[in-house]
């Protein structure tokens, strides 16, 4: 299957077409109007750590990075699976919102709120909610913390339709379509807002050279992954012969060469101690 066939394929809950459709400032700001529950004004979309690679927030990362007229802060990702701790990735997400304003110099007593928003096509609590929303509060008087920071969990899965906005309804229901009921048209124009932006993403020759790259980068980052494992598992086959010199470590885990880690791991298995391993590898 070329990549344009591909793309024309790819759904709203999709990892690319998702960073792709909310890096469009007017849609991120409708979505999260929505999802927070009150007016905002404009919204500001922090395009270069969107939808590119990210070394330090391990791998692959197509989350929006936004901030609204008052300077609150807003960190939405999709969440197609279920994964676990969901709720220290959240924290994770926090921690990182706020250093990086840190580092700009702001005083920690100017930091701004901070939204993490997870829309989860899966219950994520399985409380049958469409909406979850966390903040922190003491424990023996139930007074919040005012801290600023507040984590909201979507879910398509959810069944209490008399709680929550019918955009907030509506917009959970078509994440969850599939090909043919992501087509269909839901009454509302939020959403066919989204389905209009997305044609064009699809018809984008720039949208398709974007996501060539990114595919590229995720098979890199699988690679790299295989490659990193098999390291591992030779350094504690060696740990269980001998102490492993810093040296003969940095030259494994630098190996990217599949073929040749294959051959350190069955000769690590073989070898009786570390001097042999290394006599023996340089021949390889």
């Amino acid at each position: 299957m070329n990549q344009n066939r591909r793309l024309a394929q790819l759904l709203f809950k999709d990892n690319f077409m998702f960073g792709a459709v909310m890096v469009n400032e007017e849609i991120c700001r409708d979505f999260l109007e929505m999802a927070v529950g009150f007016p905002i004004e404009k919204v500001e979309i922090s395009k270069e750590k969107s939808m590119i690679y990210h070394p330090e927030y391990r791998g692959i990362r197509l989350d929006i990075i936004a901030r609204d007229e008052n300077k609150t802060h807003y960190n939405v990702e999709m969440q197609v699976s279920p994964k676990s701790h969901l709720g220290k990735r959240a924290r994770y997400y926090h921690s990182q919102m706020d250093m990086e304003l840190l580092l700009t110099g702001e005083d920690y007593r100017e930091l701004p709120a901070a939204y993490v928003i997870f829309i989860c096509d899966f219950d994520p609590f399985g409380q049958k909610k469409y909406r979850y929303t966390f903040r922190n509060i003491c424990a023996e008087t139930g007074l919040p913390a005012a801290d600023g920071s507040t984590t909201i969990f979507l879910s398509t899965c959810g069944k209490n339709e008399a709680e929550v906005p019918v955009k907030l309804v509506k917009f959970l229901k078509f994440v969850k379509a599939d090909r043919i009921d992501s087509a269909l048209d839901y009454q509302d124009d939020f959403i066919r807002k989204i389905q209009k932006f997305m044609e064009h993403v699809r018809s984008s020759r720039e949208m398709e050279e974007k996501f060539m790259l990114l595919e590229e980068l995720l098979k890199d980052e699988r690679a790299e992954g295989k490659a990193e494992g098999k390291a591992e598992s030779i350094l504690l086959l060696l740990q269980d012969i001998g102490s492993v010199p810093d040296g003969l470590r940095n030259k494994i885990l630098k190996e990217q060469d599949m073929e040749i880690l294959l051959k350190y791991l069955k000769l690590a298995a073989r070898v009786d101690s570390i001097a042999d391993f290394e006599k023996e590898m340089d021949k390889i």
